[in-house]
């Protein structure tokens, strides 16, 4: 053999026997979970509930069996219901499963909300398979975190992580009882974090691919150090069952919510009184923005803590207390997490210029108040190049629906309304970012719109407002 080619050989050998030695440290740093298990488990606890529920109705007329041979009678009366019996008798029991850790040597657990709702009874099953009954101490369901208590001392407790420290690619292990088999391990990696849920505004969701099934819900999630960084809570599934990503509450989000539970039984959250909406591309491009972030205000509760520091409807807020808004969702985040009364700074852009507006943050209320539809009264005044009539908002629709202007869309007629989506009975309170306080002022703005531009339009139908935009062809 050449020597050239002898080095050949030897070069592949040793270029083998290096990516061997790495594929062999690889597999050394591969995380090990064993010595996390033996240490968390005892804390993490199965938990089921019992709810009472009324027995069905009997839908037919019960028949008449006097007469018939006793083997016959008998037969029918197998398939009736035991309509002798008691009405308290005659209840059915409806059973969940979850999961749940404790927090405190003396018997404080978390778990999620949805696991114990509506519950009569709430049984707790520890590591040494004993069970007690636990107290619901307090419940949100805004973000989905209970609270309860067992009877109990020196019990095995969790270490408390930083969610916030929480980065994406991080490993991460779930303890729970997934169809009821207690403590069931699984692992995963962070896969995002600050992430937003429809209809979950206050909760900045922790995403991973940890596997996740019913039974895991307010299981512990922990990060490589034993600490529980995360409550798991929700799945995203097409088919019912796991499918690579699940959510957690982060443990700082959680943590907050219990010690208000402990100590006052209710949580309480920041709140501006608006309405906001995403920022699109071309919102941004009719608000003058060089690209879409932020979170718009569509809208303004009269009397609210936006209202009284000087907000205004079509502000787009990019960040709050210098932190940035990047999505409209990350707004709730922020302003849940502050106490009422506290200052916030926004930094906004109105009429295409940043502004700076301070305000004192209120306390979210009990229930959201939601205005009526508007009436569809009034006089046609106004056609116009978009394709609807409008008409004029009497004094009473003004104070009834707290509105300083705008028109009332009377028809929609073929055009841009149309493909829009307007209806009669909807209200333009803003066109090309300026306000309308007559269906001569929308006549004119309307007349001047420019062509192939993103326009944006505010409009209120049944008490709620949005942003809309259109592009004029012609």
């Amino acid at each position: 053999m050449s020597i050239p080619r002898l080095k050949s050989y030897l070069s592949i050998i040793a270029t083998v026997l290096v990516l061997g030695q790495a594929v062999t440290v690889q597999a050394v740093e591969l995380p090990d979970f064993t010595q996390l298990v033996e240490q968390a488990s005892p804390a993490v606890v199965n938990i089921s509930t019992t709810q009472k529920l009324p027995d069905r109705k009997v839908s037919q007329q019960m028949p008449d069996l006097e007469g018939l041979p006793p083997m016959l009678r008998e037969f029918f009366e197998r398939g009736m219901p035991p309509q002798s019996r008691s009405p308290r008798d005659r209840q059915r029991e409806a059973t969940s499963l979850g999961s749940g850790f404790i927090i405190s040597s003396d018997g404080y657990i978390l778990t999620n909300n949805h696991v114990i709702a509506d519950a009569d009874e709430i049984l707790v099953r520890l590591a040494d398979r004993s069970e007690m009954k636990a107290k619901l101490i307090g419940t949100d369901p805004r973000s989905d975190v209970a609270l309860l208590k067992i009877e109990g001392k020196d019990l095995p407790v969790l270490k408390l992580g930083k969610s916030q420290d929480l980065k994406a690619g991080q490993w991460v292990v779930a303890i729970g009882s997934p169809f009821g088999f207690d403590h069931t391990v699984t692992q995963g990696i962070v896969s995002a974090v600050g992430r937003s849920l429809p209809n979950e505004n206050y909760v900045p969701f922790i995403q991973t691919d940890v596997p996740i099934n019913p039974g895991n819900s307010g299981g512990p999630l922990f990060n490589l150090n034993g600490e529980v960084v995360g409550i798991n809570s929700q799945i995203y599934t097409r088919s019912g069952g796991f499918m690579g990503v699940s959510f957690a509450i982060p443990i700082d989000v959680a943590m907050d919510v219990s010690n208000q539970l402990k100590s006052g039984g209710k949580v309480s959250r920041g709140w501006l009184g608006v309405v906001i909406q995403e920022v699109s591309k071309d919102l941004a491009e009719s608000f003058g923005l060089e690209k879409p972030a932020g979170a718009l205000v569509a809208q303004i509760q009269d009397d609210g803590p936006a209202a009284k520091g000087g907000l205004q409807v079509g502000d787009v807020i990019l960040s709050m207390n210098g932190q940035p808004i990047v999505m409209s969702a990350d707004l709730p985040h922020l302003v849940g997490a502050l106490k009422a009364g506290t200052k916030a700074d926004l930094e906004v852009i109105r009429d295409g210029k940043r502004k700076n507006v301070e305000l004192t943050v209120g306390a979210i209320p009990e229930e959201g108040k939601e205005l009526d539809a508007l009436p569809k009264s009034g006089i046609e005044r106004s056609s116009n190049r978009l394709g609807v009539s409008v008409v004029e908002l009497t004094d009473e629709q003004k104070k009834t629906y707290d509105l300083k202007g705008g028109v009332l869309i009377k028809e929609v007629q073929d055009g841009p309304a149309a493909l829009i989506g307007l209806q009669p009975g909807d209200v333009i309170t803003h066109l090309n970012n300026q306000a309308i306080g007559s269906t001569k002022e929308f006549a004119d703005i309307a007349k001047a719109l420019p062509k192939n531009r993103s326009v944006s339009m505010r409009v209120l139908r049944q008490g709620r407002a949005s942003f809309i935009t259109f592009k004029l062809a012609e």
